[in-house]
């Protein structure tokens, strides 16, 4: 790959969301070499500690059933929304695929889990670039119902949800987006 392919390939990655996605399967394959290429995010230590739960077809529909029953469950009546308790249920069903993002914390504890974390968060941008090289949609949410999902999402000790990733392919013209300049966030220490 030459560095101007991966200059582009970075400033394309875009949040699409499942109101843009279509209806089209992501080929397995392809799901393979997606978190294929998260395995290979940067971790100390190795503890490698991202797990992925992929929900696809009717395991779809029990995501969506968990999420708007977790919202019913738990939204004041003042802030309750019919409209909300409906797009709740229904987004994880606009998506081919939607992929918990979880992490295994080092039963040794031998670094901080901030750097679990961030090692979990490389692994998702790999998902991330790979979904964009590939013209598939995708976000990352982290809604509440989720992060409280140890029961639904049967997590094991130590084991956390950091949100979902939610993909499918989509029809959107190019979406420009932009960035300040780096300069105004760099200082260099050259002395």
């Amino acid at each position: 790959m030459e560095p101007e392919q991966l200059n582009q390939l970075i400033k394309n990655r875009r949040s699409i969301f499942p109101e843009v996605y279509i209806e089209k399967t992501i080929d397995r394959s392809i799901l393979v070499q997606i978190l294929e290429n998260a395995n290979w995010a940067p971790n100390h230590k190795h503890t490698a500690p991202w797990r992925f739960k992929v929900f696809r077809g009717k395991a779809l529909e029990r995501l969506g059933d968990y999420l708007a029953q977790w919202y019913k469950d738990n939204t004041p009546e003042e802030a309750f929304s019919d409209m909300k308790l409906k797009k709740t249920k229904e987004k994880p069903l606009r998506s081919d695929c939607v992929i918990a993002i979880c992490m295994q914390r080092d039963p040794k504890e031998s670094l901080p889990e901030w750097e679990e974390i961030a090692a979990v968060a490389c692994a998702v941008e790999n998902m991330w670039l790979s979904c964009t090289a590939y013209g598939i949609g995708c976000y990352w949410s982290s809604p509440r119902s989720i992060i409280e999902a140890e029961e639904f999402l049967d997590l094991k000790d130590g084991e956390r949800c950091l949100g979902l990733f939610y993909m499918g392919y989509y029809k959107l013209p190019d979406i420009e987006s932009k960035r300040e300049p780096i300069e105004g966030k760099v200082e260099w220490i050259d002395k």
